[in-house]
């Protein structure tokens, strides 16, 4: 994700980051909580693939004339993670630097696929198959009108805490669970990266605060967050470009605190949606040593959310 297109290099960005529960891996982010800016891309990879990502994004930006040789020599890439290991052989090392620059150079704007795609394709989520999923809101302040915009890539949780719009569907779908072999197969395992983008112009210190409140989009879905979950969240801004300038005093643009309320609804909801729409994507998966992860069913889910009333016949 290149927050201002092939220009994040250049302008940084306003940032801010939360972990919800630490059992993962997103670097740089103590350079983001320090200065408060996310300086290039945020990539995500698998667990054991961090470093070599990392290295490829500094890589890339030496090779590009990034940093700037006449400024600063160092870079601190943020790079996120989730485990796949369940479906993907983790331990083949098969991602490469070339992937991390393919990555990079092939970014563009428009719709985002969701589901099994690129790094979300090893991905689990409440024992169904999870995946990359997105979603975004509108919202009308009254100052002006802004936008916000989550990628999840979801791979946590145990199916008996599922809940879409309130209803239990973990618990009325408990078929084919996907760990049901494993000895970990009662555990609340694996993770969850949030990328929320706003054009609203908010500040390092107010985009920690939208961080947090993505906690509460996925706790709507049912997540617990347990012991064995990496749930790191990080958001961005849009808003105020060359706010990272160094020749003269910066002027910046601040929405207030008392117009922000619009802004937390909008992450909780869609953060909330966008897991949900990684899953209804997602397809049915076997993956190595025969490991099989089912589809969310539609048509179980439209009978069981009929049943409660939320889906109108």
């Amino acid at each position: 994700m290149l927050p201002r297109g092939k220009d994040s290099m250049n302008n940084p960005v306003f940032a801010g980051w939360w972990s919800l529960n630490g059992n993962g891996e997103m670097t740089g982010t103590t350079w983001v909580e320090e200065s408060g800016f996310l300086e290039g891309p945020v990539m995500i990879t698998n667990t054991h693939s961090v470093g070599v990502v990392r290295d490829a994004v500094i890589q890339w930006r030496v090779a590009h004339g990034q940093p700037d040789p006449t400024g600063y020599w160092w870079s601190l890439p943020v790079v996120a993670e989730t485990w796949d290991g369940w479906l993907n052989d983790i331990n083949g090392f098969h991602v490469k630097p070339e992937h991390a620059f393919h990555a990079i150079d092939s970014a563009t704007s428009g719709p985002v696929q969701e589901g099994n795609v690129g790094g979300g394709m090893g991905m689990v989520c409440n024992e169904f198959k999870g995946g990359i999923g997105t979603s975004s809101r509108k919202i009308e302040t009254k100052l002006r009108a802004f936008t916000v915009g989550v990628l999840v890539r979801c791979n946590y949780g145990s199916r008996k805490h599922l809940r879409i719009a309130g209803v239990p569907v973990g618990r009325e779908i408990p078929e084919d669970p996907a760990y049901a072999s494993a000895s970990f197969n009662e555990l609340d395992r694996g993770s969850i990266i949030v990328v929320v983008a706003r054009d609203a112009p908010l500040l390092a210190h107010q985009l920690k605060r939208l961080a947090r409140r993505v906690s509460l989009g996925l706790g709507r879905d049912g997540s617990i967050s347990g012991n064995g979950s990496g749930d790191i969240f990080i958001a961005f801004s849009t808003a105020n470009p060359g706010a990272a300038g160094t020749d003269d005093v910066v002027n910046l643009q601040m929405l207030p605190n008392d117009q922000i309320e619009p802004v937390f609804a909008a992450t909780v909801q869609a953060t909330e949606e966008a897991v949900i729409n990684a899953m209804v994507a997602a397809e049915t998966m076997t993956g190595m040593e025969n490991h099989k992860v089912i589809a969310l069913p539609h048509e179980k889910l439209r009978e069981v959310l009929k049943k409660y009333n939320r889906l109108t016949p």
